[in-house]
């Protein structure tokens, strides 16, 4: 009997030097949201840069970011792990710790208990986000309808790089520059304004990308300096429509990448896109159209 109680003892202190020292979480909060992980890790960065706590955020992969925050009184961290359930589910797992140990340790024998001030805290903060989050989902649809080629065009262009968050930003900053210097000298428009990615940084969310005009072939280019002139040949691709505002027209790059993912397709990660409104025209941003294309990888057959 004297033995068993000794186990038993033991286990509850291993138990307990887990529990208050190693265990990586103050608490937990669990949540789901009708999205791709791709959608909740861009909504969490771009939520996180509208907030003063905000103080250093790290990612780990798509699916895992550590937010730090700084609040008056304490230092928080935030690892959101991005679990898929299915194409249009995702669970978010949210691990809270105090960065102060003694505070650590604190909460972790108060929450079992009761609700304390730095439940209420981590409660608040994450139900800010899932409202941010619902907000953005219910304003966007992504409709994927297959493979098809992508446009043949002669493009004149720009080349821009930015953050992914800013590539509206890009596109708007240019669009007047190239339609002036090409009705200047005398360049026909044919067809859409477009952006082609040429290289996409998951990682650190940084973009480099064609931005500009299909206009009617010309027999001599003109040297026009920033602007440049490339021939799109088509190539065959996913596609998929987007309905929503421009600045987060990459969601529907997230799920052709999910697509290709469960259809075992393998793609380019360099997406073209082609812009049927214009924003200046205000109205509706989800009746907005954006065709978008992910290229399929093409391997030479084998002898």
């Amino acid at each position: 009997m004297k033995k068993s109680i000794k186990i038993i003892l033991f286990i509850f202190l291993l138990f307990s030097l887990w529990y208050l020292f190693v265990k990586p979480s103050d608490y937990i909060i669990n949540f789901e949201s009708k999205s791709l992980p791709g959608t909740i890790n861009q909504s969490i960065k771009l939520w996180g840069k509208g907030l003063k706590t905000t103080t250093t955020l790290k990612q780990e992969d798509l699916n895992h970011i550590i937010q730090t925050f700084a609040f008056s009184d304490s230092v928080h961290d935030y690892h959101w792990s991005i679990i898929p359930i299915h194409d249009s589910l995702s669970k978010v797992s949210v691990e809270i710790k105090d960065g102060n140990l003694k505070n650590s340790i604190i909460n972790k024998l108060k929450v079992p208990f009761t609700k304390t001030d730095f439940v209420k805290r981590s409660e608040k903060t994450v139900y800010d986000f899932m409202t941010v989050l619902k907000d953005h989902v219910d304003n966007f649809k992504v409709t994927i309808e297959g493979e098809e080629e992508t446009p043949s065009k002669f493009f004149a262009y720009v080349t821009i790089s930015k953050e992914q968050f800013n590539k509206a930003k890009g596109m708007m900053d240019n669009t007047n520059f190239i339609s002036d210097v090409l009705l200047k000298n005398n360049i026909q428009f044919d067809g859409l304004p477009m952006v082609e990615v040429t290289h996409w940084a998951k990682k650190t969310d940084s973009l480099t990308y064609n931005f500009g005009f299909p206009i009617k072939k010309l027999d001599t280019l003109p040297d026009l300096g920033e602007i440049k002139f490339k021939y799109l040949n088509p190539k065959p691709a996913l596609k998929a429509i987007f309905n929503g505002n421009y600045i987060s027209s990459d969601r529907a790059w997230y799920a052709l990448i999910n697509y290709a993912e469960n259809n075992s397709i393998s793609i380019k990660e360099t997406p073209l896109e082609v812009f049927h409104n214009n924003p200046q025209m205000g109205g509706d941003s989800k009746t907005w159209v954006t065709e978008v294309y992910m290229p399929i990888e093409i391997t030479s057959a084998k002898d």
